[in-house]
């Protein structure tokens, strides 16, 4: 039996050689150099090798062009081989004909880097492109284009598509962009999720797909295009899965010569104020990869990869400043374990499986009630495996004479029919904590200026109409904010009155003669509001000033030019207000004098912070030095109710604070400040504040990755990419290399300096509370530390002799350690 064992694992050994060798060598050396690419049932073929390729989505606006590098290489050392990216109407084409092209707009920059580090690019031009950015990615300029109906058999909207569209395609052309050019490009994709809402617009809106996907193959870009969510793509278009579990709910390409895509494997969920963030596993992400690729899926997308930030008033409606931080590079660009590791070990074990994958024949057969095979035989005798168990329960199995044992929902992946690489339920991954370390404290009053805005009434605005004016066809998207005011006479011994105010949304601030009454808001399912309360009046004339916040605009839904916000009944007492004589006034004043920049600090008379009751509407401004170090820098702004962040200028986005999740947590409390952002001294940071938050409670903080966690049992398998690093070296050390180990990786710059926990037999807990159990080796701290201390990273090997013979013959045991980074 031993020596059958051993003959196995020699076997394995030699087909990881033979696969590294054949797929890593050409596949590395043509990555980002681009070239004939097309496609077949089975996948996309690259310099007539078919690929199986696995993409992230970064977003070049939601980070800078100073994190750009270090994001696309921590994706590639993932095992990543493709950058996604929308590219954002709006952002690039603000006001028609005026194009913006540099800093995090630079989108040409972006693409070029993704090709300096030999990775490839989808290009997701849309123009439409939802993604939980504003208004869908379309600038808001369309909306006054006479005529026009957004994306639909239009001919307004068709022409301003296709001119933006084919701008775009221009200047991917022009800097040799394409792979059919030699560059990165080898997909681009055209609409986005328009099957979602294509019943809407009836026999227009098939008519509209057809044309999008005729318009876009006619720029000849010599490379696919795809639609996703589309299922009547037109031929050649590729139709894509968007989802959590392509493998499971989509019923794959229409047609059989086109290959199955997955462009959004959701790797979290967007987040909205007042809701937890979603957290999904790294099982449950590994295990769905691993079923679309044996259901014959060859490129996935993990959306999002790194989610970034929306700065500015880039995000949609509700939607947090923060974007997918439960990514596999979090909102700083940090690793986030183990759902980065996993990933990067899952993608290795299905490249070991290449060559059976896209070259051989397939079939699938059952194992049990709730388990599967999938086989893949190539054309030279290669064989490929994946044996899914559906069960919520473990499962014993015989696949081809041989018994395996599955854990609760999951796949394990055998490249050569006999050996199990991966099973996407066993993590063996380290688990990692990011901490912020408090650096400054803005808890000086002294520091702090202020300065209150005025607000308005009826005689002092220039904008006036009889009736009640839509809020966002009337900022035009140059402000959250829209003032509507009027007056009227109250002849009454009564001073007390209810004033309501029905919303389309977002949220509403009262004011009564200059004086704050109330604050209401929607939601994001539910936008619209009634706002209610009993205000006191003047015998004689009163000024009413309500103050519609939008928070973000909406990005999804058919006919998106007709969605509404703003007031759309006023009363008060028994007195309907709603066609009256209305005074405007489009943002507050402190925006119109960009009072939150240096140049226009001084527009306005500044006073010190004082002490008392603080006012709503009011703008605060300080000064920071930058904290020493590379570490990502954050504000907390627990201590603030809602409003928007400027740092030098810079907006860091909106925050709303106040608003709680059913838990009584704020969805988002720490704020991304980019270096890039700042001066080594006097930083200037400004906050409007519509709430009555307290500044001198802010902190600012960097961020970083300061403990790694390893728990490994004999259940565990040895690491993937570990195999793959031995076979190229020639190196058939079976037993080393059958081994699982507890590898700890501190982040670049950074050394494990202390074990705040060693235990080699039977330790109770998980990362966030561990024991000795009762059994335990006793040497098993020195062992560690003198393995992993002073060191970037470090294996533990899970071994007896490694930790100098059995602490407890008989019994299973377990390897867990726990280190600080510093």
């Amino acid at each position: 039996m031993a020596m059958v064992q051993l003959l196995l694992l020699l076997s394995w050994c030699f087909v990881l050689m033979v696969a590294v060798a054949n797929g890593r060598s050409s596949d590395e050396e043509g990555k980002g150099k681009g070239g004939s690419v097309t496609y077949d049932g089975r996948s996309l073929i690259i310099n007539g090798q078919h690929q199986i390729l696995f993409s992230a989505s970064i977003h070049y606006p939601r980070s800078t062009p100073q994190m750009w590098p270090s994001l696309i290489a921590k994706a590639k050392e993932g095992g990543v081989d493709v950058i996604q990216t929308y590219v954002f109407w709006n952002l690039h084409e603000p006001q028609q004909g005026q194009y913006k092209f540099s800093e995090r707009r630079d989108i040409v920059r972006f693409i070029k880097e993704i090709q300096s580090q030999g990775l490839y690019v989808c290009l997701r031009i849309g123009p439409f492109i939802e993604g939980e950015w504003t208004y869908g990615g379309l600038p808001f300029w369309l909306h006054d284009v006479p005529g026009i109906v957004f994306r639909s058999d239009n001919e307004p909207f068709k022409n301003h598509m296709q001119r933006f569209v084919t701008k775009i395609v221009s200047l991917m052309k022009s800097e040799n962009l394409f792979a059919s050019q030699g560059g990165p490009i080898i997909l681009s994709q055209i609409e986005n999720e328009y099957g979602t809402v294509e019943p809407a617009y009836h026999a227009k809106g098939p008519r509209y797909v057809r044309w999008a996907a005729k318009m876009a193959v006619e720029l000849q870009t010599g490379t696919p295009w795809v639609m996703c969510k589309q299922d009547d793509a037109p031929d050649p278009v590729i139709n894509a899965c968007n989802g959590m579990r392509c493998g499971e709910t989509w019923k794959g390409p229409n047609s059989p010569d086109k290959p199955a895509i997955w462009t959004e494997n959701w790797t979290s969920f967007y987040q909205v104020y007042g809701t937890e963030p979603y957290l999904r596993s790294a099982k449950d992400i590994a295990f769905h990869v691993a079923l679309f690729v044996a259901k014959n899926g060859s490129y996935v997308n993990y959306y999002m990869y790194h989610g970034g930030t929306n700065f500015g008033r880039t995000a949609s409606s509700f939607m947090l400043t923060s974007y997918y931080d439960q990514a596999p590079l979090d909102e700083y660009g940090l690793i986030r374990e183990p759902k980065w590791g996993h990933l990067k070990e899952l993608h290795a074990a299905i490249k070991l499986c290449s060559k059976p994958l896209l070259t051989g024949g397939y079939e699938t057969f059952p194992l049990g009630q709730l388990q599967e095979a999938y086989v893949f035989k190539g054309n030279a005798g290669e064989c490929a495996a994946f044996l899914v168990n559906n069960d919520d329960r473990k499962s014993s199995t015989v696949f081809q004479n041989s018994s395996y044992e599955l854990p609760p929902k999951s796949i394990s992946i055998l490249p050569d029919c006999k050996t199990v690489a991966f099973n996407t339920a066993k993590v063996s991954t380290q688990i990692n904590t990011r901490s912020m370390t408090i650096r400054h404290k803005l808890h000086s009053k002294e520091t702090w200026e202020e300065y209150t805005e005025t607000i308005p009434n009826f005689d002092n605005t220039s904008l006036r109409a009889k009736t009640l004016l839509e809020h966002m066809n009337t900022t035009k998207d140059t402000s959250d904010y829209l003032w509507y005011t009027f007056r009227f006479q109250h002849n009454s011994s009564d001073a007390q009155s209810i004033l309501s105010v029905q919303s389309h949304g977002h949220v509403l601030h009262a004011f009564v003669n200059g004086e704050f009454t109330r604050s209401a808001h929607g939601s994001r399912d539910n936008p619209s509001f009634t706002l209610e309360n009993t205000v006191n009046l003047n015998d004689g004339m009163n000024d009413i000033a309500l103050l519609s916040v939008t928070v973000g605009l909406p990005d999804s839904g058919a006919y998106l030019q007709r969605k509404v916000a703003g007031l759309r009944s006023v009363r008060v007492q028994d007195k309907y207000f709603t066609n009256y004589d209305w005074g405007y006034q489009v943002g507050l004043i402190g925006e119109k004098l960009q009072i939150y920049k240096k140049h226009g600090s001084s527009n306005v008379q500044w006073r010190r912070f004082r002490n008392s009751i603080p006012r709503q509407l009011t703008w605060y401004k300080t000064v920071f030095d930058t904290p020493a170090g590379d570490d990502p820098i954050a504000l907390n702004l627990n201590s603030m109710g809602k409003g928007e962040a400027w740092v030098n200028g810079e907006s860091i986005g909106r925050y709303w604070v106040s608003l709680k999740t059913p838990k009584g947590n704020p969805s988002q409390t720490w704020y991304h400040v980019p270096r890039s952002f700042l001066e080594n001294t006097k930083n200037q940071l400004v906050l409007l504040e519509e709430e009555t938050g307290n500044p001198l409670e802010i902190t600012i903080a960097t961020i970083a990755i300061t403990k790694v966690y390893g728990h490994v049992n004999n259940s565990h398998l040895p690491r993937v990419s570990s195999w793959v690093r031995q076979s190229q070296r020639g190196d058939t050390n079976i037993k080393k290399q059958q081994r699982p180990e507890v590898q700890l990786n501190c982040p670049q710059g950074r050394n494990i300096s202390k074990i705040l926990f060693a235990s080699f037999g039977t330790p109770k807990g998980d990362y966030k509370s561990y024991a000795m159990g009762s059994c335990h080796s006793s040497s098993s701290r020195a062992i560690v530390e003198k393995a992993c201390i002073g060191k970037g990273r470090c294996s533990v090997p899970y071994s007896n002799q490694y930790f100098g013979g059995d602490p407890c013959p008989g019994i299973p045991k377990a390897l867990l350690v726990d280190a600080q980074c510093t």
